[in-house]
This record gives C-alpha cells, structure tokens and sequence, in this order.
C-alpha cells in the first residue's frame, strides 16, 4: 500500500471550464479531506490500496486506518452515496480507541478510483462487492466487523451474503435499499401537475447529483444551501468552518459519477432498489449476527427491521435500535449515542451470540430524557 500524490485539473477557457468542472481538482478533495480530520485526536494513515483489475484496469481504493496495530477484530466503515471516509470523523476517535478502524471510500466515489460499472444491476452490485473483498484480500484482513450506512449498508449486506466466513458481525446505519418500492408511489403521482411531471421525467434517466456538476463552480455554494443540516452536524467540531464539509462533498461528486451511475443502476426512484435486500435476507447465513441502527426522523423505512427478523433462521442474532431524534445520518446526528451503541455492539462481537435479542425501545439523549421529565413533573 502507498500513498499517490494527485495534480489539480488544468484550465481551459472560462466557458469550457464551467462544463468541464473547472472547480474539480484531486488536491482540493485531499485538502478538504485532510483539514476535516485535522480535528482528530486520535493519529491516521491515508494510503492507496491497489485492488488490481478488480473493474477497471487498474483501480485502487483510498484508505484511512485508526489504531490499525491495536489487537481485535478490525472494523471496517462503508460510507453511503455521495460520501466518503471523512465525514465518520464524528466516530472516529471513540470507536477506536479500543479496535483497529478502517474506513474506505467505496469504488467510484471520492478519493477512489473511477472505473466504469456495468449498467445491469445485479452485476453492478457484485462488482463493487468483489472490489470490498479484493480490499480485504490485500489488506490481509481474516475477518472484520463491518458497518455500512445507507448504499454502504446495502452492499455491506450483499458482502456478508457472498463472504458470511469474514464478516464477524454485521452493522447497518440507515440501510438503503432494503424494501420494495411501494405501488402507492406511482398512484401519487398523478396528481402532481404536469410541469413537475415532465421535469421528473426528463430528469430521471440522469445520475441523482447531475446538479451538483452541472452548476460548475457554483457547486460548494449550492450544497451549503441546499443542505445546511449537513454543515450544521459537524459544527461541534470544526466550529465555524463547516464550510469545508460542502467543498468536501462538491468534491467527492464533481468528479466523473461511475459509482454514482451504478447506484442509478440500481435504484429505482431514489428511495428503493431494484433489488430489494429484503427479498434475498434469508441467504445471510444464520451465524452472521446483524445490528441495525435507524434514525427515528429517518425517510428510511425501519418498519424493515421488523420483516428481517421474520425472514432470519430461529435463533440467529438479531438487534435493532431506533435512535430518537436522528435523520439518515445517524452517525452524526447523534453520533454519542450511535457511538456507544457501536462500541457495545462490537464488544459483544467477542462473545458468543446464542439467543435473538427482542427489538428495543428508542434510544433518548440527555437533552429529551430532561425535556420528559420536566413534563412528567
């Protein structure tokens, strides 16, 4: 493994420039990187992971490994679409204090390679989990924890599915891609007015972020006001400068979209896939122990955890938990609590698993624990 210097894109003409994503160069995407983990306390190390022809020629997966000589089984974090490793910087330092952390950026997003993935969705899906296990393989990992939010839990379902001997316990964050579409979606439509319609059928063959690049350099702006609620999770510990976030994220995705155009592969509306997981659940061998963590304001469905539990074997493992008061990203909304849930799932990971643990209640911060017991007096 090594580490591979990448050069700023160079400018053509202004008008060019704009189509051609002037604003998009490798360096800003590792400078941004770099400033966000700045804040940690705990010492990293970015590096390069040659994976080989794993779908391209020659593709490599960017690294960043916590604590990697600490003993334990590692654990290795799957970030969801349009991310990338830098923003579970809310996560790092406490989860792994005790346990070698991994986190990768998945193939065809931010810092990694941009190969380009087949357009059917089932062998999309398998390429970008045959480029996990290839990580794994030269990595020289035997076995792992492995925790994945939104599409990162989606394939870290599929690769626990395909290599159940290396996946030590299986950890979703919001999973995406779970349920299947409901009928009622398209039904609604119909009262929509037509300008809406026709701008969501020109729209829809194209990636889910074509926006994002196609308002060239306008792009970090735009993503700081489209979603304010994203800088605003990180301000705890980048303070005022949460600006870096949205130049992280443009970053990630003003480059050429290759994974994001296999997630359009497999997406069918935004919200669900074409291939459901909950239709191929059964297949995760019953030893494989499963968390799941959902965001109680999340627009993913947790109604999933309880049909998963359903289609799992008798006295498999089993545990899911709503946290009150998150979105999608629960990892930062209330990342101490989803911290603490991490690190005591991953220390029962030692333990033998015997019996299916029932669904527990919502998870209460501090704050909303005090705002019930005001009432209640």
């Amino acid at each position: 493994m090594g580490l591979i210097e990448e050069h700023e894109v160079v400018q053509e003409s202004w008008f060019w420039s704009w189509f051609k994503w002037s604003p998009v160069s490798h360096n800003k995407l590792r400078q941004a990187e770099k400033k966000i983990f700045s804040v940690l306390k705990t010492e990293y190390r970015g590096c390069y992971v040659d994976i080989g022809p794993a779908v391209g020629n020659e593709d490599k997966i960017w690294t960043i490994s916590v604590n990697e000589h600490c003993p334990g089984t590692p654990l290795v974090m799957l970030h969801g679409m349009g991310s990338g490793s830098a923003l579970w910087v809310l996560n790092l330092d406490t989860i792994a204090k005790q346990r070698p952390v991994y986190c990768i950026d998945l193939l065809g997003f931010a810092r990694s390679s941009r190969p380009n993935f087949s357009t059917d969705p089932e062998v999309a899906e398998k390429q970008m989990v045959q480029a996990i296990e290839a990580w794994r393989h030269e990595v020289r990992l035997n076995d792992m924890i492995l925790l994945g939010h939104s599409l990162g839990a989606f394939l870290a379902t599929s690769y626990s599915i395909s290599y159940p001997d290396r996946v030590k316990h299986l950890i979703l964050a919001d999973p995406w891609g779970f349920p299947e579409r409901p009928n009622d979606v398209l039904s609604n439509k119909v009262s929509l007015p037509i300008w809406v319609k026709a701008i969501a059928f020109v729209v829809s063959p194209l990636n889910p972020l074509w926006a994002v690049r196609a308002s060239g350099p306008l792009g970090p702006w735009l993503i700081q006001k489209a979603r304010p609620d994203i800088m605003r999770k990180f301000a705890p510990v980048l303070g005022d400068d949460t600006s870096i976030v949205g130049q992280y994220i443009y970053q990630c995705n003003a480059q050429s979209p290759t994974g994001e155009s296999a997630f359009h592969a497999m997406m069918t509306g935004f919200g669900w896939a074409k291939r459901p997981m909950l239709n191929r659940i059964q297949h995760l061998r019953e030893d494989v122990p499963m968390s799941i963590l959902y965001g109680s304001r999340s627009w993913v469905d947790n109604a999933a955890g309880e049909i998963i539990r359903s289609k799992r074997p008798e006295g498999s493992y089993l545990n899911v938990q709503i946290i009150s008061g998150a979105g999608h990203h629960v990892y930062a909304d209330r990342c101490e609590i989803f911290n603490r849930i991490v690190i005591e799932t991953v220390d029962r990971s030692s333990r033998p698993f015997t019996i299916e643990e029932p669904l527990q209640a919502q998870e209460e911060d501090e704050e909303e624990k005090t705002e019930s017991d005001k009432k209640e007096r």
